[in-house]
């Protein structure tokens, strides 16, 4: 089964009206199935940093698994998943079983995972969502998991510039906040990059692309044109999921270049 054939019903928060559903799951329901800030683009340029074949790979929060099977793809020995939330276990369990992997429900702060097990942990859209002592946790863990010299990949919301006054922060966490459903807290690339190097992670290589992820041009180059076609058709059909849509896009245009995707790979000293 692939990401588009996933039933609707058994996406995560799949139960919860549209009013109360996280905005990613909310993009989710209407048939999107590339839920990063930056787009697969800039999940592809990460990736291309990190020494995936032959090696240990960990992915917290793996979502619907695109970037899993990018991550297969580049045949890891061995793989495993990690997400809290059953649904995506389910989702993400049968395609790790092709490679003898995993997907196991844990906390990404607490996986229960042995500690030095990884060559690579990746993590994506998932930062961004915690406040900085849970952000704190969740890079305390990636880097127990990672051996000495390991890789750790993250592609989160950034803000910019970095001088960005504290106010307009505020106001940026707020709006989104209200519109996502989710107390998203994203940073800018220097505040990510400390975070990192705090954290004991040595910063190896960043990048960014726009936050365009309501954009025509960003779908169609993540969706294809069926899959853009699909997603118009249910915005279309569902009023209550357009009007999440449309709050999402009013906050999104509202900030503009001020919201990026920004990704970083980092070694763990």
């Amino acid at each position: 089964m692939t990401a588009s054939d996933i039933p609707a019903s058994r996406l995560p928060q799949a139960d919860r009206d549209a009013e109360h559903m996280q905005g990613h799951w909310v993009l989710a329901q209407l048939g999107k199935r590339v839920l990063r800030p930056g787009g697969e683009r800039l999940t592809k340029r990460m990736l291309a940093h990190v020494t995936i074949a032959g090696r240990r790979v960990v992915e917290f929060a793996p979502g619907l698994g695109r970037t899993t099977r990018l991550i297969m793809a580049a045949e890891p020995s061995a793989y495993t998943g990690v997400d809290r939330d059953g649904r995506v276990v389910d989702i993400i369990g049968p395609l790790a079983a092709a490679v003898n992997g995993a997907c196991v429900q844990a906390d990404a702060a607490d996986t229960g995972l042995p500690s030095d097990s990884a060559d690579a942990v990746i993590g994506e859209a998932m930062l961004t969502m915690q406040s900085e002592r849970d952000k704190r946790a969740i890079i305390a863990e990636a880097h127990r998991l990672l051996k000495q010299g390991g890789l750790y990949a993250i592609h989160e919301m950034g803000l910019a510039p970095d001088d960005l006054e504290e106010s307009v922060k505020d106001a940026i966490r707020k709006d989104l906040a209200r519109a996502i459903k989710v107390n998203a807290r994203p940073l800018t690339d220097a505040e990510w990059r400390s975070l990192l190097e705090s954290e004991g992670f040595e910063v190896l290589w960043s990048g960014s692309e726009p936050m365009a992820l309501l954009k025509m041009r960003r779908n169609l180059a993540d969706e294809g044109v069926a899959g853009v076609l699909r997603i118009v058709r249910n915005v279309l059909t569902h009023r209550d999921l357009r009007a999440r849509v449309l709050q999402m896009r009013r906050v999104f245009d509202t900030y503009g270049d001020m919201l990026t995707g920004v990704a970083f790979v980092a070694r763990r000293r």
